[in-house]
């Protein structure tokens, strides 16, 4: 990995104006009460899904059914079928092969 790339990716783990070089190069603790403040601040657990589409409609929740795949199928096997009559099976309606 490039540095810059890592630096990229780990520069939002600590908020620049508040852990400033003069807070953190301190002798004792006590320069860093704003940045545990901060910290101490932010929601804790795991992020609350929100899904939304399709996929929070009828496979997520409280509304979860296989009632999309069933009309997934159900469509492909109608717009198989027409495809096939239009192309082929029509041709043999009044004579046989």
């Amino acid at each position: 990995m490039h540095p810059t790339l890592l630096r990229r990716q780990l520069g939002g783990l600590v908020p620049p104006k508040i852990a400033t070089p003069r807070l953190v190069s301190g002798n004792s603790g006590g320069g860093l009460d704003p940045l545990v403040d901060f910290y101490s601040k932010l929601p804790k657990g795991p992020a609350p899904s929100r899904f939304g589409g399709l996929k929070g409609r009828f496979f997520s929740g409280k509304n979860a059914s296989g009632a999309p795949v069933i009309a997934l199928i159900g469509g492909i096997f109608l717009i198989g079928y027409t495809l096939d009559y239009q192309l082929h099976l029509k041709h043999h309606k009044n004579n046989a092969h």
